[in-house]
């Protein structure tokens, strides 16, 4: 009985990281277009967009928290 549950719960887990995968894809296609439009529009530019992200993911890297 106990090696059917844990087959279950592995495949509910794998249901479950499908699921987020799907999601993930909608969330970057979204975002993707949003930013697209706002280039169109002029309402900025590629070269600001990358440098903002260079900022942020510098940001990311270095922790605000040092590790003791």
């Amino acid at each position: 009985m106990d090696s059917f549950s844990s087959h279950m719960d592995l495949v509910q887990f794998i249901g479950k990281l499908g699921d987020l995968k799907d999601e993930h894809y909608h969330m970057t296609l979204a975002l993707s277009a949003a930013v697209e439009l706002l280039i169109e529009k002029g309402l900025i530019t590629r070269k600001e967009l990358e440098r903002k992200m260079s900022e942020l993911d510098h940001l990311m890297i270095r922790s605000p928290y040092p590790m003791a």
